[in-house]
């Protein structure tokens, strides 16, 4: 017999899904508005806007395609 006050192991696991989803959405968020002032609003307001709706997609997207590189920030800080 199962204890009633242990939840089941599939409600650990979309626990822990639903806190990566959310710790995902906040991380990006926080990278986008860190990184607005080298960005067009136009492109920080996309952004924004596919992070929120396109739950994972969206941040990982961010993270692997959107951020500027430091590269691209400071190409002459390279030859320093």
């Amino acid at each position: 017999m199962a204890n009633p006050l242990v939840p089941a192991a599939y409600d650990v696991w979309w626990s822990v899904a639903v806190f990566v989803v959310l710790a995902l959405l906040g991380a990006a968020l926080v990278s986008i508005a860190r990184t607005s002032k080298s960005l067009t609003p136009v492109v920080v307001l996309v952004w924004t806007l596919v992070v929120l709706f396109v739950p994972v997609v969206g941040p990982v997207s961010w993270f692997a395609i959107g951020r500027p590189s430091a590269l691209t920030k400071n190409p002459t800080d390279l030859t320093h």
